[in-house]
């Protein structure tokens, strides 16, 4: 190894980032100290089944956990990082973490509505068992907001006998990632499995009823009731330590291809980071498991000297009363889609989107092996021709999705 390889590294953050990282760093040859700091008191878990599996209880912590514990690695569980030098990472516990290199991965934790009374969030394990519990009490759930993990929450409290009901600012669920239609299929799969859907709904108050429910009431007077509240309006990147350092700051810590910040020997990864978009130009953030993995790997090689690689294209899933939908690169509610395989109505289609005539992205349900072909094609950054995208990969004709 070079001189400019650091002896001690540490790593805030035992998620998926931080495991994969301290991982990743051992499986290049990296012999120095490396120490990961985390507040989760769990040992590092799947997090995309926070609102899956471990919420209805079908898996257990123990069965969704990222495997055994990595050579060498200092693992610091339930204390927090509360500031930084640029040499030493200041603990809540007192007991300081020197460092040569540094990698941030605190993640982000849920956006919260300014509302009266107690409502849930749900972003991690500690946040699984009361909201279990409270829906097996009160036998009803109201979800603030349709995107991915509400969504995901409702169908979960639906599985376990909950009366659902969804409410969603915008005038369709998952719009961050899909069209009107698709977004349709979705509130027509909830409505298949007994739950309601209120879209254009700007919620306003919570008031707790005489009987013990909540009710919740929209601007334009409409209001709905249950036993319990889960709000899911998104997440908000934990990037207190890095601003305090100076760190450049967008709608995250923003890095380089290889995942250094504007502090050459600081990096960071996963939902904090802000990364460059080297296929369309800009940058983005992703909140995906596979970006963790993918930009957390990238950090470690980086932060010893070795070249990090091309970032791959970001995609993700979400199931939801069994239907698996993929998406992957950079897709948009306004897009134009084409449907280059199947049906949205059947619920089993590839949709390839389209911005002014250039492929940045597909979503669809049953046709994995699509999925990965598209981000090929996305990542090779040639130009695709339009009419081909049902003849040339998938011998269907094609139809545009609005």
């Amino acid at each position: 190894m070079s001189a400019s390889v650091p002896h001690a590294i540490a790593i805030i953050g035992s998620g998926a980032t931080g495991y994969t990282a301290a991982k990743a760093l051992r499986a290049e040859g990296f012999t120095g100290s490396i120490t990961m700091v985390g507040s989760e008191r769990a040992a590092p878990y799947r997090r995309p089944t926070v609102s899956k599996e471990l919420l209805t209880g079908s898996k257990s912590i123990e069965q969704v956990q990222l495997g055994s514990a990595i050579d060498g690695v200092d693992v610091r569980s339930g204390v927090t990082a509360v500031g930084l030098t640029d040499s030493t990472v200041l603990l809540d516990d007192g007991d300081p973490v020197p460092y040569d290199a540094l990698l941030l991965a605190t993640g982000s934790r849920a956006r919260q509505l300014d509302l009266p009374g107690h409502v849930f969030t749900l972003r991690g394990v500690a946040d699984v068992e009361p909201l279990h519990a409270d829906i097996l009490r009160t036998r009803s759930l109201l979800v603030i907001g349709g995107g991915l993990i509400g969504c995901e929450a409702a169908a979960a409290a639906r599985s376990l006998g909950a009366e659902v009901t969804v409410l969603e600012a915008a005038s369709a669920p998952l719009n961050r990632i899909a069209p009107a239609a698709i977004s349709q299929m979705y509130v027509d799969l909830h409505a298949d499995n007994g739950i309601a859907f209120h879209t254009d709904v700007a919620v306003t108050d919570l008031a707790e009823q005489p009987d013990g429910t909540l009710l919740v009431t929209a601007a334009d007077g409409r209001s709905w009731s249950a036993g319990t509240v889960l709000v899911s309006v998104g997440s908000v990147p934990n990037v207190e330590l890095g601003a305090a350092m100076g760190l450049e700051i967008g709608s995250g810590i923003l890095v380089d291809a290889g995942m250094q910040t504007s502090i050459p020997n600081i990096y960071a990864a996963g939902d904090v980071a802000e990364v460059p978009n080297t296929i369309l130009g800009g940058t983005y953030r992703s909140e995906h498991w596979n970006g963790a993995l993918d930009q957390a790997t990238r950090a470690a090689r980086s932060m010893i000297g070795v070249d990090p690689g091309s970032l791959d294209v970001p995609w993700g899933w979400s199931t939801q009363h069994g239907v698996n939908l993929q998406f992957a690169g950079w897709t948009g509610a306004t897009d134009e889609y084409v449907v280059a395989r199947g049906s949205v109505a059947d619920r089993r289609f590839t949709a390839c989107a389209l911005r002014d005539g250039r492929l940045v992205g597909a979503i669809g349900v049953g046709f994995p092996k699509d999925i990965r072909q598209i981000r090929s094609f996305i990542a090779s950054g040639d130009p695709i021709d339009r009419d081909l995208l049902g003849e040339d990969w998938l011998d269907r004709p094609h139809a545009v999705v609005r």
